[in-house]
């Protein structure tokens, strides 16, 4: 059973530490309730599951990203440079996993469902979605739901040392890219920073017959590239297509996630990443799954760290538009 929490007004400032001579973005930040009569740009959708990641015969944890972030980001300052009026808090979605592959992986597929129903909500009104949380399954919904509203194929470019482009084997967190692909949703994917020992030589040679870009993260060791240049090369082969913004946090060395890594990139480059791409007016949805912290001092580190990815990418893309 999925549940799905709305944020009222109260909620948000429940979780915001107020203080004389200052304003919190959780002060200004829209609810659920306003969602009729918003006028910003920037819907944040959170997800607290770690089905995708199991279902993928991987670990739990991928649930407690969101609420690591909420209270972080609403306690940042509303100032020049970010006032929180351009921002709405959608809700929370809930899943717990059953036992068992088969029926966690048919799970996913009913968390796409829901998804897809909420976040074709968000795209008619031509507003940003902003998911953070849960596993990388939840690429698909954010790819999909665009392709019904929009009637058009998505372009998509990844951060991640995974591909995420497995086989059409029941959904889960490894698969949204080739379903999506499948399915005549996904138009041009670009996947950066792959790590060579952890993605299969079938996928490889399946991402190729299927048109994709991918590079590894060992070209970057040797000099060989730049996280720079494989986001130019995407962004004028994007030209004025719609496209999507994925960082896997499994990409950033040390950041507790799904599959943790002590070989990534940085939040400084993290941060870089987003902020040159968030700037490209063709952006459509910005995803930051897989954080799963454990314990107090992992969640403060993950929190702070969404917090500072969520404000990059809004302070970039609304100054270009």
């Amino acid at each position: 059973m999925i549940d799905f929490y709305n944020f009222s007004k109260q909620d948000l400032i429940k979780l915001t530490s107020l203080r004389d001579g200052e304003i919190k973005l959780g002060e200004k930040v829209k609810s659920f309730d306003d969602f009729s009569t918003f006028s910003g740009k920037y819907v944040i959708v959170g997800v607290e599951e770690s089905v995708g990641p199991q279902a993928n015969l991987g670990f739990s944890g991928a649930e407690k990203g969101f609420q690591t972030f909420i209270s972080r980001f609403l306690n940042i300052q509303s100032n020049r440079f970010l006032s929180g009026e351009e921002v709405l808090f959608y809700g929370v979605f809930k899943l717990h996993a059953k036992v068992g592959l088969r029926e966690k992986r048919d799970q996913v597929s009913e968390l796409d469902e829901f998804l897809i129903f909420h976040l074709t909500e968000i795209y008619k009104k031509n507003l940003i979605p902003i998911l953070i949380g849960g596993g990388h399954n939840n690429a698909y919904p954010l790819m999909k739901a665009f392709n019904i509203v929009k009637q058009k194929k998505i372009n998509v470019i990844n951060c991640d040392p995974h591909a995420d482009y497995r086989l059409l084997e029941g959904r889960h967190s490894g698969n949204s890219f080739s379903y999506a692909k499948h399915e005549g949703v996904l138009n041009y994917y670009k996947v950066i920073g792959l790590h060579q020992s952890y993605n299969s030589e079938e996928m490889l040679v399946r991402l190729e017959r299927d048109g994709c870009d991918f590079t590894f993260y060992e070209d970057y060791l040797l000099g060989k590239s730049t996280i720079s240049e494989d986001i130019n090369s995407f962004v004028d082969k994007n030209k004025s297509d719609s496209f999507g913004v994925e960082l896997d946090m499994d990409a950033i060395v040390g950041l507790p996630a799904s599959a943790f890594t002590y070989s990534g990139i940085s939040v400084e480059e993290a941060r870089k990443y987003i902020l040159h791409l968030a700037k490209e007016k063709e952006v459509v949805y910005f995803h930051l799954p897989e954080a799963a912290p454990c314990g107090v001092r992992e969640e403060v580190i993950v929190g702070k760290t969404l917090a500072y990815l969520v404000s990059d990418f809004i302070k970039s893309n609304k100054t270009k538009n």
